[in-house]
């Protein structure tokens, strides 16, 4: 209470919501006299004083609770209520500048609060104004759709219709869309692809290093694969090269659908979903991170149950991935392996692997190990990324991202071919 003369009531929401509801009922209004002591002004609507007699304006003065009895000013006997008109005019006119809280009857308040809180206090305003600070310092300040119109004309480059329809609605990022302006004049490939694949885009704005994962992840996948095939088959290798091409084929689409589904992407505006039953689950999919441990962005808060379901989530999509591809894959090695046993049988033929169980130990594989694996890698990534030294020096990011998807690469073929064993595929 020792700031009560300049702080008093701004201190705490509950001491903001009982000085309101007093000024409320009794008009009442805090300010404070030429000698800085609180003073109190209470007006009737009958124009007489609140608990007093007479009929012109009187003041309560109200002195400061950690003012010792000793300093305290003794009030005449006569008067708990002193009737100054002059000196009541005077400390009037200072209530509008004075830093009590003051009933404008208004919704919001006089210091340029948010109307939940007064503007110098409140944990609620000073975390979101925190938090707004950080993503106008990570991602830029919100350019409206004017400025977005005057950077695109300048460059000669048109936006696509959901992020033109952002611009107009609720604006843009500045970082965001110079990455897309920079990514669409990279080159004609590219610059066409951040044209005509939004889901090429938002993952390219969200993570500018996720071709550098894919390829990664697909040349690592590849080489593997083709030393794996190249010491199995021996001298056989060129010979059932088709079996090799096949399964290399649809390694390669795994590999892009592993990254790509796990990837954080931005989000321009709100999906449309359809009602009903189906159309809930498909915003609550929609509401749901990219994967467990992605980053919170702009427009992008995710609770704890959101990241759990996740996993689950994108548990089954794997799943599904390895169900479909191993379909293909292993019905086109099967098909293979047939039209050869038909021009020429051999005592060393292997068995024709079952499709069906084959492909569903490659969902299986896919939603538990691959899932649980790339989650963890993209977390890893993140951290490394987020450090000071990788922000300082960004190889040392992608020199990371090579030697963890290098290693996950090695431990997942070698728990494949023990799942494989034990359920018998191979």
């Amino acid at each position: 209470m020792a700031g009560f003369a300049s702080t008093f009531g701004l201190k705490s929401q509950n001491e903001v919501v009982l000085g309101r509801l007093f000024a409320i009922h009794h008009n009442a209004t805090i300010g404070f006299d030429t000698v800085k002591r609180p003073t109190l002004h209470f007006l009737s609507t009958s124009g007489g004083c609140y608990g007093g007699g007479g009929g012109g304006q009187h003041r309560l003065v109200v002195r400061s609770m950690s003012q010792s009895h000793s300093q305290a000013e003794p009030l005449p006997s006569s008067a708990a209520l002193v009737s100054d008109k002059a000196d009541d005019d005077a400390v009037a006119g200072k209530e509008s500048g004075s830093e009590g809280i003051t009933d404008s009857g208004g919704g919001s308040d006089g210091d340029g609060g948010n109307g939940k809180y007064p503007g110098g206090g409140g944990g609620g305003g000073d975390g979101e104004g925190e938090e707004q600070d950080y993503e106008e310092e990570e991602f830029g300040p919100i350019l409206k759709f004017e400025e977005v119109k005057k950077e695109t004309e300048a460059r000669g480059v048109s936006l696509p219709p959901d992020m033109l329809e952002a611009a107009k609605s609720i604006g843009i990022r500045k970082v965001l869309l110079l990455r897309y302006l920079e990514l669409q004049g990279a080159g004609w490939l590219l610059g066409f692809a951040m044209k005509s694949c939004a889901m090429l885009r938002n993952r390219m704005l969200a993570d500018p290093s996720f071709l550098f994962k894919i390829g990664t992840e697909i040349i690592i996948d590849s080489g593997c694969a083709t030393f794996a095939e190249v010491q199995k088959r021996g001298k056989d290798f060129w010979a059932e090269f088709e079996l090799y091409a096949a399964d290399l084929l649809v390694g390669i689409v795994v590999d892009v659908a592993l990254v790509g589904m796990l990837a954080p992407y931005v989000r321009f505006g709100q999906p449309s979903v359809s009602k009903g039953f189906l159309g809930r689950l498909q915003h609550a999919c929609a509401a749901l991170p990219s994967s467990v441990f992605e980053a919170e962005r702009p427009g992008c808060r995710f609770s704890i149950s959101q990241r759990i379901g996740t996993y689950f989530y994108k548990g089954v999509l794997y799943g599904s991935v390895g169900f479909a591809c191993g379909i293909i894959g292993q019905g086109i090695a099967n098909l293979i392996m047939t039209a050869k046993r038909r021009v020429k049988k051999s005592e060393e033929d292997i068995p024709v692997p079952p499709l069906f169980k084959s492909a569903a130990l490659w969902g299986v594989f896919l939603a538990v190990s691959s899932n649980t694996r790339y989650q963890i890698i993209n977390g890893l990534e993140r951290l490394v990324e987020g450090s000071p030294m990788a922000k300082q020096v960004p190889p040392v990011a992608m020199a990371f991202t090579v030697g963890v998807r290098f290693a996950n690469n090695i431990y997942g073929g070698m728990q494949f071919v023990d799942w494989a064993r034990w359920s018998g595929v191979q």
